[in-house]
């Protein structure tokens, strides 16, 4: 069969408009993915480009995965070369490990992760000699963010401030980016903004890049930041064989920088521009596609685009109103197990606006016993055990990475105390040297008695004296070792595992298993033919998004984590005004227009069937008493005629009921058998365990045999147990 065959008129027309910028503006589900590999596709076989010639970039592994694996099944590229498929970052990462040395960058620089970031800016803070509460790390770190994708230097960021806190920020980033040029690191934004300074500033570069890549294929465009907008200004200087996907009702990230603008003003850019407009969608009903289309439509700033379908769903948009927020996810909870009586398999999504709301729904979902998946919840290379060997690699292979240093200086325990350690960066910061440079300095002065006992005792320097033998041995195995051998001889010489195996508890026998599957990615690496420079550049740009299971049954997430995703159902909950729209947008026009395109994403990840619900009151900020809500303006921009109202009419059925679910009817929530487990340790329950002795259970996850209790013992910590084989006793 013909390529071109498969594909719909304006999907075709789009393939076939190679030379020249192009503007494709693909709805929701109207198959973008596809049209992006097909025109590589037909780029290479119809065209007779080489696919090193092309540059396709998206915002994750994940979409740049599939579009690896769909490209692969349509062309075998593997005798050409192949085209490259990445994010915006792992490009960049490409080219400063590449050519970074032009602008000063060394090719062994570090990637600083939110926590490395977090360390840094709490470090500068400390130098400031202000408090935690006169200048909190975490709003810093996101003023800095913030200030980097608007491309704006500490200096910009200065001229700007209206305020002393203002000031104080501004010197707190200038520091903060004196701290990773000194350890030879860069941050996420980093990665963008020296890809541009080095384009921008030698030519030679640019050019040698804009000669590379003749075809740039830019997905999710309406995501752009200032960044990455420039990088593709950049990258198409000498030929502007572009084209750009997206969606501008699709832009929900301007919280993160990304600039509406860039997708809404691209035939500024790009006069010779075409538009071609996607609109046939292969994914929802038109009852589902009709309801987000009259929400989305009373935004001002958009081009506009209207989706059909040849799916006929007979199904409205249904509608719930519980008393507060607890009936609400109990109706949810309720409502999957009728469904699933029918469709044991189905995928079912629950989408809220921020993190907080997805307590109540966890709640309910253990109540009946069901399984689910949190998306964005504690992420494998965030965890305890995995981020210290990371970062033992990380200061192998690049000894100036102070951070990491710092966070397995003692880690496991060896004796280097806070006190120590405070000394060491002491002499770092007056002598202007890295924490490696000073640890060497200060064991030289030592052994050629330029050092006071008293400064440092015999116990600590024997500490520093292993631990600095420890690192100069993984320094000379990384030039040749394999990643899994080196983490071996970490796991060996540090006795990371050992210890957790005598401790022997069910909290270290899970940090083990996670060290184990550690191992296995190391070895996935190893036979991709990668080095400890890419294994490490791929664990510190793995998302959230990215773990995100397809064979999940039931999922919740939050409705910026959902987009691009899609399931046969989807509850959209709380639709209140201060929820959806939130808060902080009801005073703003673009930002409230922001919101409403995120209720259209929402919306549009459902494939036939969409349920919408509120809570009529509910609790804020530990009130006893719940406040009454408003219902969500958006709710009421959808014309009645598509919706149907199942909410519960108290002491009575509801007036109809989902035809997906024949002969049901939805009373207020009051069931006739608790769906508790009765000999469970509930919340809040006071037990004693034989080595910990006596604790309360603050937090249950997971169901039946995969109950995992998190306890608080006194004198002791929080421990995280099985409960099935806790040997609890409740008290």
């Amino acid at each position: 069969m013909n390529l071109l065959d498969q594909l719909n008129p304006q999907q075709r027309e789009a393939v076939e408009t190679t030379d020249g910028p192009l503007l494709i503006l693909a709805g929701a589900g109207s198959g973008k993915t596809r049209v992006i590999t097909y025109r590589i596709a037909y780029l290479i076989d119809y065209c007779g480009v080489p696919p090193g010639n092309i540059l396709a970039v998206t915002f994750t592994n994940k979409a740049a995965e599939e579009m690896r694996n769909r490209v692969d099944a349509l062309v075998h590229t593997s005798l050409l070369g192949r085209p490259w498929l990445s994010t915006f970052h792992s490009f960049c990462v490409r080219l400063l490990r590449e050519d970074g040395s032009k602008i000063g960058l060394r090719r062994d620089f570090s990637i600083y992760d939110e926590d490395d970031q977090l360390s840094v800016v709490k470090a500068c803070v400390r130098r400031l000699s202000l408090s935690e509460r006169e200048l909190p790390s975490r709003g810093v770190l996101s003023r800095i963010s913030h200030a980097k994708n608007h491309s704006q230097s500490p200096e910009d960021f200065y001229q700007t401030a209206t305020d002393p806190m203002g000031e104080k920020v501004a010197l707190a980033y200038q520091m903060y980016n004196k701290v990773l040029r000194e350890s030879n690191a860069v941050d996420f934004d980093d990665l963008l903004l020296e890809a541009v300074r080095l384009l921008s500033e030698d030519a030679e570069t640019a050019l040698k890049y804009n000669q590379r890549y003749r075809y740039l294929l830019v997905d999710e465009y309406q995501d752009t930041n200032r960044s990455q907008y420039q990088l593709i200004r950049l990258l198409t200087q000498t030929q502007q064989n572009v084209c750009v996907v997206g969606d501008e009702d699709q832009s929900i990230y301007s919280w993160r920088g990304a600039d509406i603008r860039n997708i809404l003003e691209f035939e500024k850019d790009y006069p010779q521009a075409r538009i071609i407009r996607l609109e046939e969608n292969y994914r929802s009903t038109q009852t589902i596609l009709d309801a987000a289309a009259a929400v989305v439509s009373h935004n001002l700033y958009r081009k506009g685009k209207k989706l059909w379908t040849s799916r006929r769903g007979d199904e409205k948009v249904y509608f719930y109103e519980g008393m507060d927020g607890e009936n609400e996810s109990l109706f949810v909870a309720d409502w999957i197990v009728k469904r699933r009586k029918q469709h044991p398999d189905e995928k079912i999504a629950i989408l809220y606006r921020t993190n907080s709301q997805s307590r109540l729904y966890e709640e309910s979902l253990r109540r009946y016993g069901l399984k689910y998946s949190l998306v964005g919840g504690f992420s494998f290379y965030e965890r305890t055990e995995v981020k210290d060997l990371l970062a033992y690699l990380k200061a192998a292979a690049n000894p100036q990475d102070s951070v990491n240093l710092l966070r397995i200086v003692n880690s496991p325990p060896r004796g280097i105390g806070e006190g120590t350690v405070k000394k060491l960066e002491e002499l770092a910061r007056a002598h202007n040297l890295s924490f490696w440079d000073a640890l060497e300095q200060l064991l030289e002065d030592r052994l050629a008695a330029k050092l006071d006992d008293k400064l440092l005792s015999a116990r600590a320097a024997s500490a520093l004296e292993n631990f600095y033998s420890l690192m100069k041995e993984l320094q000379a195995l990384v030039a040749d070792a394999k990643v899994p051998e080196l983490l071996n001889a970490i796991l060996e010489r540090t006795e990371y595992s050992a210890r957790l195996e005598e401790e022997a508890s069910p909290e270290s026998l899970a940090r083990l298993e996670n060290i184990e599957e550690l191992l296995n990615a190391a070895t996935d690496s190893m036979e991709r033919g990668e080095g400890l420079t890419e294994f490490l550049d791929h664990a510190a740009l793995v998302s959230d998004v990215d773990a995100y299971d397809e064979k999940t049954s039931i999922t919740l997430m939050t409705l910026h984590s959902a987009k691009g995703l899609e399931f046969p159902v989807v509850f959209l909950a709380g639709l209140e005004e201060g929820l959806l729209p939130h808060n902080r947008s009801l005073l703003n026009e673009h930002s409230l227009e922001e919101e409403r395109r995120l209720c259209y994403v929402g919306m549009t990840r459902a494939q036939d069937l969409l349920i919408l619900t509120r809570a009529r009151s509910r609790r804020h900020y530990g009130d006893r008493m719940p406040v009454l809500s408003r219902p969500s303006r958006f709710w009421s921009e959808i014309p009645e005629e598509l919706l149907q109202d199942i909410s519960p009419r108290i002491g009575r059925p509801a007036t109809a009921a989902p035809a997906a679910i024949p002969g049901e009817r939805f009373y207020e929530y009051e069931p006739s058998e608790s769906p508790s487990d009765h000999n469970a340790m509930p919340l809040g329950a006071r037990v004693r365990h034989p080595r910990f002795g006596y604790g309360t259970v603050l937090q249950r996850e997971g169901v039946g045999d995969d109950v995992k209790l998190t306890v608080s013992f006194p004198g002791v910590g929080l421990k995280k147990l099985i409960e099935k084989y806790a040997g609890l006793e409740r008290l």
